[in-house]
């Protein structure tokens, strides 16, 4: 994937490479993609904030597109995600950013700003509020919520599960997954899925 005036590069960060779309100069704004996407989500809002003087740096999170998959469940984890992007201010030759996060991009910003307030000088979230820490834990929670239906983060708990599926036809699966979340998908006329 290419946009004009957008270039890419890997850039090492917390032990691992990750993929950078970048374009223009000053201070540095890291956005955040969400799932299932990559920098080039943000594709659109490259020219905009280079024009108003900013560097603009767009990674593939940790598993995406072209930056680094760790093998472990345990490298997903959001203290790892954290340590990415605030590890990239640095290898970027800065010593702050403004830090935007859209969908799951949303709370790897917050949880950046949350505790790294000396990298991060301004936060923003798509799609996300910020949350603070539930007493609860999220996972038995949703399970309770939304005990007899289909809901994703619960269907990717198991491993192998999801991958199995996906992998069996990935253009399809991501077509499919895509389509339902764009917004005209009538949900309700979708047969239920245990």
């Amino acid at each position: 994937m290419s946009w004009p005036g957008v270039t890419q590069r890997r850039v090492g960060t917390n032990g691992i490479h990750l993929n950078i779309a970048e374009a223009g100069e000053g201070p540095l704004v890291l956005l955040l993609h969400g799932f299932p996407e990559s920098w080039h989500s943000w594709r659109h809002q490259f020219a905009p904030l280079a024009e108003a003087g900013y560097h603009v740096v767009a990674p593939d999170m940790r598993g995406y597109g072209k930056s680094d998959k760790p093998e472990e469940i345990t490298d997903y984890n959001q203290v790892e995600v954290v340590n990415d992007i605030i590890g990239l201010i640095p290898a970027l030759g800065y010593d702050e950013a403004i830090v935007i996060g859209h969908d799951w991009g949303a709370p790897t910003a917050w949880a950046c700003a949350l505790f790294h307030p000396d990298k991060v000088r301004a936060v923003g979230g798509l799609s996300v509020p910020f949350m603070p820490r539930s007493p609860v834990q999220p996972m038995p929670l949703m399970r309770e919520m939304f005990k007899g239906q289909f809901f994703y983060q619960l269907y990717f708990q198991e491993p192998g599960v999801a991958e199995a599926e996906f992998e069996a036809d990935l253009k399809t699966s991501l077509r499919k997954f895509l389509c339902m979340a764009g917004g005209e998908t009538d949900l309700s006329a979708l047969p239920e899925k245990a």
